[in-house]
């Protein structure tokens, strides 16, 4: 497994919080952030490269409790701040108001082989969570990333050289001297500060702690079985030309962000194709050839509304992944594979279907509540 930390002048990216209810006020803002328009000259706005590869990391996020965008704190001022002043200047104080975080964030890319993915987010996250280190997790359709605070980096450093992971410094990665065989995958607050009491010392600690946390701020996970969720890939196979694909999908991203449905999670990196997390009955805004899906595996979103939590919570991430993945106190209750999504004031399980009964059941443990719509 390679965990590569993306480091550049220009890679600090910023959480944009859209509360649903003012969605439409940012979906121009949206559609000028993934579709740059081309000035006199003919170049793109953001760079010559594809649409699909103008970022070194970008992620726009529609869920049932916000919109969500990460992107560099350049585009971030320059798209949302704007329209963000104007749209709370006509809200009252215990309204939801649109934000955009103070603090900088890096970008922590995991690829190759590696676990299955609910093992994947438990082995990343656990030292971070031990070393008290607040993260944000997103799984997208070929990699994995890790935001944290950009002044964490070097703990984040310690902590992965501390759990077996050798830095090589030609390739800038992380490489766990374990051996892996990849099968096929975030605690947000925005101004994060060191934690309160001692880390945990243990995953079953740190598990015991979270949900006593989520419970303390009567943060309760929301299944939405209804709710049928696709991962999918666009074909673009060369970042530097773009083909008919690549127009598609622009064509069925605009749709699904002009008409939304409940759910829609959009990731972007310099050196792959877009990999989209997408509502099935948003399906029909596409063309068949112009995405990478298996359209046989369907994942049901379970969600947690993060917002009261204090700015220094962490593990939340950990937490929830050893509660699935392997830390239930029953042995009757098998592991459940999980993916997980980060946005600014949430986080979202999302499980294969077939095993959502399970999925609950691990979470119900010790009179756990959950709500089901």
């Amino acid at each position: 497994m390679y965990v590569y930390l993306v480091h550049r002048q220009d890679d600090r990216v910023s959480f944009v919080h859209i509360p649903l209810r003012q969605y439409t006020l940012y979906v121009q803002p949206l559609l000028q952030l993934l579709f740059p328009v081309r000035n006199a000259a003919g170049s793109a706005e953001h760079s010559s490269a594809a649409w699909a590869n103008q970022h070194p990391f970008l992620n726009v996020s529609i869920t049932p409790i916000e919109c969500s965008v990460i992107c560099s704190k350049a585009l971030a001022q320059t798209y949302f701040a704007p329209v963000i002043a104007q749209g709370n200047s006509r809200l009252g104080p215990d309204e939801d108001h649109a934000s955009i975080s103070s603090e900088d964030f890096v970008v922590v890319s995991v690829e190759g082989e590696g676990l299955v993915a609910g093992q994947r987010v438990l082995e990343l996250t656990s030292p971070l969570a031990m070393a008290g280190i607040s993260i944000f997790f997103i799984t997208t359709y070929y990699s994995d990333y890790i935001l944290v605070p950009a002044r964490s980096r070097g703990q984040v450093v310690r902590a992965l050289e501390e759990r077996g992971f050798a830095f090589e410094q030609s390739s800038e990665a992380y490489v766990n001297p374990m051996s892996h065989h990849r099968h096929t995958s975030s605690t947000p607050s925005f101004e994060q500060h060191s934690p309160s009491t001692p880390p945990p010392t243990t995953v079953t600690e740190l598990q015991a702690r979270t949900f006593s946390l989520l419970q303390r701020h009567n943060i309760i996970p929301h299944v939405h079985p209804n709710i049928r969720l696709i991962q999918c890939a666009g074909r673009g196979d060369n970042p530097s030309k773009q083909s008919s694909s690549d127009l598609e999908l622009q064509v069925g991203l605009t749709k699904s962000l002009v008409y939304p449905c409940r759910f829609l999670s959009l990731s972007l990196v310099e050196s792959e194709s877009a990999s989209i997390l997408l509502e099935e009955c948003a399906l029909s805004n596409f063309s068949e050839h112009c995405l990478l899906a298996n359209r046989e595996e369907n994942l049901i979103p379970i969600t947690l509304n993060l917002e009261p939590l204090p700015f220094d919570a962490t593990g939340i991430v950990c937490g929830v992944a050893g509660k699935l993945v392997g830390g239930q106190t029953s042995p009757l209750i098998k592991s459940v594979e999980m993916s997980y999504l980060s946005t600014a004031k949430a986080g979202t399980v999302m499980v294969d279907e077939k095993d959502l009964e399970r999925a609950m059941e691990a979470l119900q443990e010790g009179e756990f509540e959950l709500e089901i719509s």
